[in-house]
């Protein structure tokens, strides 16, 4: 059915974004067949980001995102798509594993019927998906990194989980006993990509189109910490789920963004995975077995005596005056973080690129170089007293890397530049640590 149509074509990507791809272009008899539309759509994501921030500065006067958020953001999304890697991802695997095994119909794949059907079931399923992140304390520690942002903008979009991905596949089974893997591959793809233009604040109405669609007005308000936002408007590409199960909010008052408890902080790991943490020790407070194991099953606002879901009795007011965290940093330590940022992109998109020819040892020292940069480059933002130790130890894997053609230069003709820019960076880091040691031993004597 999609066999005349060009899936790589210059508009896929973009028409990819606003889900305007027709059945008759989208529809595939094997999943091997199914384009790659988030791949495709990475330079639109690029395009709308750089649009965003040249009408923010024209509207606003100021940019909307800054480098340290800007950059947690677009790390936690390459973070996310690392475990693909290894293997295909979870909620397409698991559900080729029941479709072959367990499927009571076979909806064909060329019908716009099936197409369709398909669309509304897997937004209808990505509702709960979403709701039960926000309802199960366990689901919620993976979720969370979407939300740990102070700021709403497309970058924000990006800002996704690594562990998410494998609970969330439980939720779309049930599709797989009567839809091809084909026809679901194509719409898991574009109800992740409707979802990325609706992070912005430039957008205010859209008129009739709120009735129906999941829109940046509705979705800034699932991004609140505002007591009227919580919990609220789980939509994927459609809000009718949340008007039908009693979940829709409007946007009324200014929102605040971010966490109830912000987090303020930018290493990547930690965004990541603090909330596990917390989880554990909070369930090491409670005595009794049933309450350890509620603390991970129940809401995250939980206690002992409270609703299922807990409550926000105890929230921090929201006043509207709130002001993002925003470390103040040098301009030559950003312009140093956003380069050796470009640098490790470039080597993650050579090694998704490539990963058909490389071998797991590299895949895997690829993999560790990309998370130790990104956590490096996290801790010299946060000022963490070890960030010196740390970028040196960095710098010297980077600079044995670029000995053995590992890590690329940004472009062929940089190649020299590259390599004097991360020379300086390690004996800069080495200096920094030295100076650091000899203050220690100095207090210490």
């Amino acid at each position: 059915m999609a066999e005349a149509v060009e899936p790589g074509s210059g508009s896929t990507g973009v028409r990819a974004v606003f889900f305007l791809l027709t059945p008759n272009e989208s529809s595939f008899e094997k999943v091997e067949d199914v384009p790659q539309y988030v791949q495709q759509a990475t330079p639109v994501f690029v395009g709308l980001i750089f649009l965003e921030l040249v009408v923010g500065v024209l509207k606003a006067g100021a940019p909307m995102v800054t480098i340290s958020d800007g950059l947690t953001s677009i790390s936690a999304g390459m973070i996310s798509r690392l475990p693909m890697l290894l293997m295909r991802g979870c909620e397409l695997s698991t559900y080729i594993y029941v479709w072959d095994r367990y499927r009571l119909v076979e909806l064909p794949w060329d019908s716009a019927w099936t197409w369709w059907f398909t669309f509304l079931g897997v937004d209808f399923c990505y509702y709960w998906v979403h709701r039960f992140a926000h309802e199960v304390a366990f689901l919620w520690a993976a979720h969370q990194v979407h939300h740990s942002s102070e700021y709403y903008n497309l970058t924000t979009a990006l800002r996704q989980s690594l562990t998410q991905q494998f609970t969330s596949w439980i939720f779309y089974l049930p599709l797989a006993l009567a839809v091809p893997p084909s026809i679901f591959a194509v719409h898991i793809q574009l109800n992740l990509l409707y979802q990325f233009w609706i992070h912005t604040e430039l957008i205010q109405d859209l008129g009739p189109l709120e009735w129906v669609f999941n829109t940046p007005k509705h979705h800034r308000v699932h991004h609140g910490r505002n007591l009227y936002c919580i919990d609220k408007n789980y939509g994927g590409i459609l809000i009718i789920w949340d008007r039908l199960f009693g979940t829709f909010a409007l946007e009324t008052e200014k929102v605040v963004y971010g966490l109830v408890y912000p987090i303020k902080k930018f290493e990547i790991l930690y965004v990541q995975l603090h909330y596990y943490l917390y989880l554990w020790k909070k369930s090491k407070t409670y005595n009794t077995i049933s309450n350890k194991l509620s603390t991970f099953i129940n809401g995250p606002s939980w206690r002992p005596g409270k609703p299922r879901l807990g409550d926000h009795v105890g929230n921090p007011k929201v006043t509207g005056k709130e002001v993002p965290h925003d470390p103040s940093w040098s301009p030559p330590l950003q312009v140093y973080v956003v380069v050796h940022f470009l640098l490790v992109l470039r080597t993650y998109h050579d090694l998704f690129e490539n990963k058909m020819v490389l071998s797991q040892l590299t895949i895997l020292g690829m993999t560790i170089y990309i998370l130790l940069t990104l956590t490096s480059l996290g801790f010299i933002i946060d000022k963490r007293p070890r960030a010196a130790v740390l970028e040196m130890l960095r710098c010297i894997v980077m600079v044995t890397a670029q000995r053995y053609g590992i890590m690329k230069p940004l472009l062929p003709s940089l190649a020299v530049p590259t390599e004097a820019f991360v020379s300086l960076s390690l004996l800069y880091w080495a200096l920094q640590s030295f100076t650091q040691l000899l203050s220690i031993k100095r207090k210490a004597g």
